[in-house]
């Protein structure tokens, strides 16, 4: 009969390689690296329920980076060791604190789960770098949980006080996230795929990394 004492050993270290392995699998960069890949002249997108996308890039004379999210820091690490210097720039905006040493792309922090000044400014440094976006741009965007939060653009006749307050009242309420989304996207300027509208007419590929 073993001792409880060892047993107990065992069943601790069984448990945090259970937990560690659980971080790994779910690490933003790592998930990113599982998905993206450079072979050659292609950029390779592999879907995680099979298949793969293969992209030209010698087609396209600048690629850029934007996005947000709590994870979007590591997802751009990944992105910059994989595609390298093919990179031409980028912003994203992350939850404060949440940053990570990058560069070709810029960070943005800003506040979540109610939005602020800040990531309005950073949601439209965003914009201003799509303005630019034409045939020979490839847009590589990444979004990660809490992503709507960090890019609030108003919409039209609606101000970030207004948005500031619907989020407020809609986390007093209980509201969900899927709720909270829900409506997030009717008072945006930029969510709802008015960011892709943004980058028309260039190439853009998504890389969503959901907790939802």
């Amino acid at each position: 009969m073993s001792d409880p004492a060892t047993s107990r050993a065992r069943l601790g270290a069984a448990a945090l390689r259970i937990f560690e392995a659980g971080l790994a699998a779910v690490d933003p960069y790592e998930a990113v690296t599982r998905c993206l890949d450079v072979q050659g002249d292609s950029i390779v997108l592999a879907s995680p329920g099979g298949g793969e996308r293969r992209i030209d890039a010698t087609g396209f004379g600048r690629i850029v980076v934007v996005g947000a999210g709590k994870a979007s820091a590591r997802m751009a690490q990944a992105v910059e060791a994989i595609v390298g210097d093919r990179i031409s720039g980028g912003v994203i905006a992350v939850k404060t604190g949440y940053t990570a040493p990058l560069g070709r792309v810029s960070i943005r922090e800003a506040s979540h789960p109610v939005p602020d000044l800040a990531g309005e400014s950073a949601a439209r440094e965003m914009l201003t770098l799509l303005e630019g976006a034409d045939e020979d741009t490839l847009v590589i965007a990444l979004i990660s949980g809490g992503g709507s939060a960090l890019m609030p653009v108003p919409a039209e006749g609606i101000t970030l006080a207004d948005k500031q307050r619907t989020t407020d009242l809609l986390l007093a309420a209980g509201a969900d996230i899927n709720e909270i989304n829900a409506l997030r996207k009717h008072i945006s300027g930029i969510k709802g795929g008015r960011l892709a509208e943004r980058a028309h007419p260039a190439s853009v590929v998504t890389l969503i990394l959901s907790d939802v």
